[in-house]
């Protein structure tokens, strides 16, 4: 009943079920791997402050450009500061204030935005000290539209901004700017200190549930395919019964 199995279209369609089953399986093995990968970032991300924070500051220049690794590390910069921004819209503690972003103008000719604390809606942002300072905060990526607390650019009046980065602020200044930023460990009088945000591609996003759902899906493919092949078969099986019986509709003695 079974000998339909060897003929050339089912060699066909056999060889493409083994290929396909184990593919299926291979793709849904993987993103379940990059899941996985996601996963132990934003592990490894949650523990990287405590450690980062045993780690003695460096210089900005050594911990430049800034990456996974050296995102949260506490780096130390001396300059004098400038013009100075506020960044509304951002949350702390279940407040919503602004941060107090100044300008330090380094050595090297170009600027540092540094968020020297955050500050209650309603209150005056402290002045910068004037002179040489040297400042030590937690270095932070370029923030972009899809980072996190940031709203719209637009619409915003002079003296504040939507966006900590370097391609936001050279349109408001006319020095070159770090594409980078620190948020001060220790803040003045009057403003709390900001914590440091995990870095870019550590969290559990959006692309991680996708890897997620992209798992189960393959793994479904994989067993519609088999599936589709066991009714395949048996439809197969029943004709090559009826036909062994007679009841073949295309056989000449039927009507």
């Amino acid at each position: 009943m079974y000998r339909f199995l060897t003929t050339p279209r089912w060699w066909g369609i056999n060889v493409f079920v083994l290929l396909a089953i184990p593919f299926c399986l291979f793709m849904g093995i993987w993103q379940l791997g990059r899941f996985e990968d996601r996963v132990d970032s934003h592990r490894e991300a949650e523990q990287r402050p405590a450690a980062q924070a045993a780690q003695a500051a460096a210089p900005l220049a050594e911990l430049l450009p800034v990456d996974k690794e050296t995102s949260g590390r506490q780096a130390t910069a001396s300059g004098r500061y400038g013009k100075q921004f506020l960044v509304p819209g951002r949350e702390l503690d279940g407040k919503t204030g602004s941060y107090v972003l100044t300008l330090l103008h380094t050595p090297e000719g170009k600027a540092l935005p540094v968020v020297r604390g955050w500050l209650p809606q309603g209150a005056a942002a402290p002045a910068p000290p004037s002179g040489e300072v040297t400042v030590t905060g937690a270095l932070q990526a370029s923030e972009h539209a899809g980072s996190g607390g940031v709203r719209a650019a637009g619409g915003l009046p002079e003296g504040q901004l939507g966006v900590i980065s370097a391609a936001t602020l050279v349109n408001v200044v006319p020095d070159d700017v770090y594409d980078a930023w620190v948020t001060l460990t220790e803040s003045p009088a009057g403003l709390t200190p900001v914590p440091a945000a995990a870095a870019v591609g550590t969290g559990l996003d959006l692309k991680a549930f996708q890897n997620l759902g992209y798992t189960g899906e393959w793994f479904v493919f994989a067993g519609f395919v088999l599936f589709m092949w066991f009714r395949l078969v048996r439809r197969e099986a029943e004709a090559e019964r009826d036909r062994a019986l007679g009841l073949d509709p295309e056989s000449p003695g039927l009507p």
